[in-house]
């Protein structure tokens, strides 16, 4: 029996961008970065208000579409909860389209807001990091950006098909485990104004990929474990990738270019996510002459701090 929330209960989420992928771990590898997205929730007699500032605020739709009103009432509906209003805000700092999780932190934000207003009413209802991971990850469809802006640090996720009786649908579980980085690690990301779909640079990928090449990414993938957390020396044969960011480089010339100069000079680089950002890796300062060249050719260079994950109040 679903029970009605009462009005005038508030909560508000901070939850991170992340960055995926990481060169060789598609779809698995994850980080939580230090740019906040933040939203605050206040449940209503009746009805929906929702306001937008910052990134996407011209662009998004102020209505029940909006992504995170649906994951605000899908974390409701998880925890056996309605409101009958909500008034919602949005302040949006990830950069949109970006390759920094931007759609991965509105649904994992609106859901533990929803969840925490749950909480509010009865703190047995609060939910669960794993149960915040497989709910995110349904709406995005796989779990790294999710996982990265619900548990922070780097995540390791995967995906399994339910075992469900004949004539039913089967099902998807998500599953993610957090990694602490190494304490010298540090991330760069350099953003272009261009955007980037998804869905387009996914559908660049090719249905199969030479055996070589997936070997390749196994061993690189599972490197790229020991290179965060332990040997950051490593990073550089770590993040090789030879799985998605060929097949997308037509399609991402300055990300390509951007990533072909970084590891020249001994920065470890890759597409961050989908692109176009450039997510590099270091455990020193970011060259000050690579800096100004990037700023020159409309990059934002940004130093986000490896974060927690999503938090609220």
């Amino acid at each position: 029996m679903t029970a009605t929330l009462p009005a005038g209960l508030c909560v508000t989420a901070r939850v991170p961008a992340s960055s995926a992928n990481l060169g060789p771990g598609f779809d698995s590898l994850g980080i939580a970065l230090g740019l906040y997205d933040e939203i605050a929730v206040r449940t209503t007699d009746s009805g929906l208000t929702i306001r937008v500032e910052g990134e996407g605020a011209d662009e998004v739709p102020w209505d029940s579409s909006h992504l995170v009103v649906r994951a605000i009432q899908r974390g409701l509906e998880s925890a056996g909860v309605w409101a009958d209003g909500l008034d919602v805000v949005c302040r949006n700092v990830i950069p949109h389209s970006r390759g920094l999780g931007s759609s991965a932190s509105a649904v994992v934000g609106g859901l533990a807001a929803g969840r925490a207003l749950a909480a509010k009413f009865d703190p047995q209802l609060a939910g669960s990091e794993a149960e915040l991971v497989q709910l995110a990850s349904e709406f995005e469809g796989h779990p790294d950006n999710a996982a990265a802006s619900v548990l922070g640090g780097i995540v390791v996720s995967w995906t399994e098909n339910d075992q469900v009786a004949d004539g039913e649908r089967p099902g998807r579980a998500y599953f993610a485990v957090r990694l602490s980085p190494h304490p010298l690690l540090r991330a760069h990301v350099l953003v272009p104004e261009e955007r980037s779909a998804t869905a387009h640079t996914r559908g660049l990928l090719p249905e199969t990929v030479p055996h070589g090449d997936a070997a390749f990414n196994a061993s690189r993938a599972a490197l790229a474990v020991v290179a965060l957390t332990q040997r950051p020396d490593l990073l550089i044969p770590a993040t090789a990738d030879r799985l998605h960011q060929g097949y997308r480089a037509g399609a991402l010339p300055l990300t390509t270019a951007w990533i072909a100069r970084l590891r020249a000079a001994g920065i470890a680089a890759t597409v961050s996510g989908a692109g176009p950002t450039v997510l590099a890796l270091t455990t020193g300062e970011f060259p000050a002459e690579l800096r100004e060249l990037a700023i020159a050719e409309g990059l934002r260079v940004l130093e986000p701090a490896i974060s927690e994950g999503v938090r609220t109040d």
